[in-house]
């Protein structure tokens, strides 16, 4: 059963941006559990031929909200059409898509073909912020989105407040017009979680409260609807 105020149709959420190393991973899988954990049935889609999301899924433990992965990447002499291999289980209410780095043209355009909404996450580094200006303006300018059909939000990760990069960061966000939804802090209590298998706000432990608080921020805005308690 869904959480009361969720819309249990089918919702696609796009973790994206041309720039490797910023987080995708993390926030795919961190969505993920999140919802999984809401009771919603979630399918996380790993695009990337790395293949991180689906290394952190197989360490789920068996009694952890369930989900449902894809290796949505392409796999080679295989026997399965790409169109089966892609295809979502019915009962799916959110698919969550960890994308890989450097798409352009063609590739992002399909990529974000039927997507609801488009995650980004940015970290506070003048090389991202540049990398992430060029990205946003492909996205207008060649995938064509058009905030009217595709929502379209960032997500501040690893940041350290009170310092030079992250003062950068807010005065690049500050010049677009796309929602904040959340800020997720530095802390190791990421790495810990993904070596288990879990969402940070899955951790049984004091110091993650302000981690879950983040990610509750995070859905909340995805879901528009009132607050909801994750732990």
């Amino acid at each position: 059963m869904a959480s009361a105020g969720s819309d249990t149709r089918l919702q696609r959420i796009t973790i994206i941006n041309v720039k490797g190393g910023c987080g995708k991973t993390t926030v795919a899988t961190n969505l993920a559990s999140a919802y999984a954990k809401l009771d919603l049935n979630t399918t996380l889609l790993d695009y990337d031929p790395q293949g991180s999301s689906m290394y952190w899924l197989k360490s789920r433990p068996s009694d952890a909200a369930q989900l449902h992965g894809i290796a949505a990447y392409p796999v080679r002499n295989s026997t399965v059409t790409r169109s089966f291999q892609l295809r979502l289980p019915q009962e799916t209410e959110r698919a969550i898509i960890d994308t890989p780095a450097g798409l352009t043209g063609l590739g992002l355009i399909d990529q974000l073909r039927d997507t609801d909404t488009i995650l980004i996450p940015v970290l506070p580094s003048s090389i991202d912020i540049h990398a992430t200006a060029d990205f946003i303006r492909d996205l207008f300018l060649i995938a064509k989105i058009r905030p009217q059909r595709t929502r379209v939000c960032i997500i501040c990760n690893r940041i350290k407040p009170n310092t030079l990069s992250f003062r950068g960061l807010e005065r690049f966000l500050r010049a677009l017009d796309i929602p904040v939804i959340a800020q997720l802090r530095e802390t190791q209590n990421y790495v810990t979680s993904s070596e288990k298998g879990l969402g940070v706000h899955e951790l049984n432990s004091r110091s993650s409260q302000q981690d879950i608080d983040a990610w509750q921020q995070v859905v909340n805005w995805l879901e528009n609807r009132e607050p909801t308690v994750l732990n």
